[in-house]
């Protein structure tokens, strides 16, 4: 896989829990693939915890395609 698309709110495991699980893999791939969140608030304080998790970028849903191309 080339990149991650994490949902934040997911109904099992958050995607913070989530992405701290990946990272602690000793799988190699596991850790370099870049993580993004996907999140449904524009609050600052969602978008630090989801860095904080360890997720190299995140994008607001609606995911718009273009943005997400670049």
């Amino acid at each position: 896989y080339s990149v991650i698309l994490m949902d934040v709110m997911m109904p099992v495991m958050d995607g913070l829990t989530a992405t701290k699980t990946i990272w602690s893999l000793e799988i190699q791939d596991a850790k370099i693939i870049p993580i993004i969140a996907m999140i449904a608030d524009a609050f600052r304080e969602d978008a630090e915890k989801c860095m904080e998790a360890g997720m190299n970028a995140y994008m607001i849903k609606p995911i718009k395609v273009k943005k997400l191309m670049r």
